[in-house]
């Protein structure tokens, strides 16, 4: 007499009560919300239909965005002898990176301030060796 086996695992695709759900943010080693992102894409309209690919490769890519903003404000702090980034710290870092500067050139950081810049013109002028003379031939008749 056989005696028959029931298994508890379920034939084909669906979920056995013993596994717990992964994050499509886990399953693609990020750490932007891949979830939140297809939602926003979805609820925007920008088409019909959303494939299940896009969502993740647009995480991926504002996340490394952030990183590099992250990375390069990081930098600048740390050349201010900061520990804290700062809106002036993410301004410094973007207006100093060619390619961010093209991509944010429109934007407004709020409390980032401008870069240091003085126009060459209105920098003192420097002195020809041999010349100490004080007063300017031009002005003596």
């Amino acid at each position: 007499m056989a005696i028959a086996t029931v298994s508890t695992a379920q034939a084909g695709r669906g979920k056995s009560k013993g596994t717990k759900s992964v994050s499509r943010s886990a399953k693609a080693g990020l750490q932007f919300p891949v979830g939140r992102v297809a939602r926003f894409l979805k609820k925007g309209r920008y088409a019909q239909r959303v494939g299940g690919g896009s969502p993740v490769y647009l995480s991926a890519v504002l996340e490394y965005l952030a990183a590099e903003v992250l990375e390069l404000a990081g930098n600048a702090a740390r050349d201010n002898k900061k520990n804290r980034i700062t809106p002036r710290h993410i301004q410094l870092a973007v207006r100093n990176d060619e390619e961010f500067t093209k991509l944010l050139g429109s934007v407004t950081i709020a409390n980032g301030g401008v870069l240091p810049n003085i126009h060459h013109n209105l920098l003192p002028k420097k002195n020809a060796k041999g010349k100490g003379e004080i007063g300017s031939m031009s002005q003596e008749f």
